[in-house]
C-alpha cells in the first residue's frame, strides 16, 4: 500500500502548489468513525485541507485546526494537523445519509450547509494562537478554504479537494491541491494560470485516471515548469494518551474530582479523534487528586 504524501512545488512564475494524496488517511477516518459516503467526503475534504495547511508550518509542535460550523445535518467538523501534515479529525454526526445532489454526486454542501462559518486556528508557539474566520461560501469546503486564504491571509489561491467512495464504501481515491500566487506574479502569469486551471477535471477524476500526485500537479499547471521542493509522508495520526487524559482529569478541579470519587464509578473517556477509550478507576483518580493538591 502506497503511503499518503504531500508534495510542494514552485514555478519560476511565482506560483506555489501544494498537493496531497490522502486515500489511507480518509479511509482510516472512515473506519474509526463509521462514516457514510457523504460524511466521509465532507470530513475527508476537511482532513486533506488541514493536512496541506499544516504542512506549511515551519516548526515541530506547530499545529493548525480547521473547524467548520455549518447549519447542515452533519454538524461541526474538526480537523487538526501537525507541522508535517499528519492529521486527525471528527464530525458531530458521522452516520447521516443524504440523497445524491442534482449532479448525481455526494451532497457535501447539503451535509455541511451553506450558512455558518469556517475558522482556522494556527498554534505557532506564540502566547495566543492566530485565528481566522470567514463565512461559508458554499459548504463544498474547497471554495470555503479558498475564501479563507483570500480574506484572512490575503493569499490569492485556488483549492481543489476530492474524495471518491468505492462501491464497497471504502475510499477509492482522496486528494487535493492548493495553488497560491506569490508576490511578484505578473498579470500575464495570472492570465495563464486562469486558462490552465479552467478546464482541469476534478481531483478524483485525475486520480481515477491513474495519475500520481506529481502528474496531477503537472496537469493542473500545464504550461508551467514546476520545481518540486519536498515530499512528506503523512497519515491519520492521533496524539491521545493516558497521560493526556490524566492531565485533563486533573484540570477539572477540586469539586468535579470529588464528585467523581464520591460516585465511586471511576471515569471513562473516549477520544473524539480516534475513539480510543480510556478507563480510570476510583483509586487512580484519588491519586491524581492527591497529586494535584500537593
Amino acid at each position: 500500500m502506497e503511503s499518503d504524501v504531500i508534495i510542494r512545488g514552485i514555478t519560476s512564475d511565482n506560483i506555489k502548489i501544494t498537493a496531497a494524496s490522502s486515500k489511507n488517511t480518509v479511509e482510516r477516518a472512515r473506519v474509526i468513525h463509521g462514516l457514510t459516503p457523504v460524511t466521509a467526503a465532507a470530513l475527508g475534504r476537511t482532513l486533506i485541507a488541514a493536512s496541506m495547511l499544516g504542512n506549511a508550518l515551519k516548526n515541530p509542535g506547530n499545529s493548525v485546526t480547521v473547524q467548520i460550523h455549518g447549519d447542515g445535518p452533519i454538524g461541526k467538523i474538526v480537523a487538526v494537523s501537525d507541522n508535517e501534515g499528519n492529521v486527525r479529525g471528527y464530525c458531530r454526526r458521522p452516520a447521516i445519509e443524504l440523497p445524491l445532489n442534482s449532479k448525481n454526486k455526494l451532497d457535501v454542501a447539503g451535509a455541511v450547509g451553506s450558512s455558518g462559518y469556517l475558522s482556522v486556528i494556527k498554534d505557532i508557539g506564540l502566547k495566543e494562537p492566530y485565528i481566522g474566520q470567514v463565512p461559508l461560501v458554499s459548504g463544498e469546503i474547497a471554495e470555503d478554504i479558498t475564501a479563507y486564504l483570500a480574506k484572512s491571509e490575503q493569499i490569492p489561491s485556488v483549492c481543489a479537494l476530492g474524495v471518491l467512495v468505492d462501491r464497497d464504501l471504502s475510499i477509492k481515491h482522496a486528494g487535493g491541491y492548493i495553488i497560491e500566487l506569490l508576490p511578484g506574479a505578473s498579470e500575464d502569469t495570472i492570465e495563464r494560470l486562469e486558462n490552465a486551471i479552467k478546464d482541469v477535471p476534478p481531483v478524483t477524476q485525475l486520480l481515477d485516471d491513474g495519475m500520481d500526485i506529481k502528474q496531477m500537479m503537472r496537469e493542473v499547471l500545464r504550461g508551467f515548469d514546476i520545481r518540486f521542493l519536498d515530499e512528506t509522508k503523512v497519515s491519520y495520526k492521533c496524539y491521545c494518551s493516558k497521560e493526556r487524559v490524566e492531565r485533563m482529569i486533573i484540570s477539572l478541579g477540586g469539586k468535579d474530582l470529588e464528585e467523581i470519587i464520591r460516585d465511586d464509578k471511576g471515569a471513562e473517556i473516549t477520544c473524539q479523534f480516534c475513539d480510543k477509550v480510556y478507563r480510570l478507576t476510583t483509586d487512580e483518580i484519588k491519586k491524581l487528586a492527591s497529586g494535584a493538591r500537593s
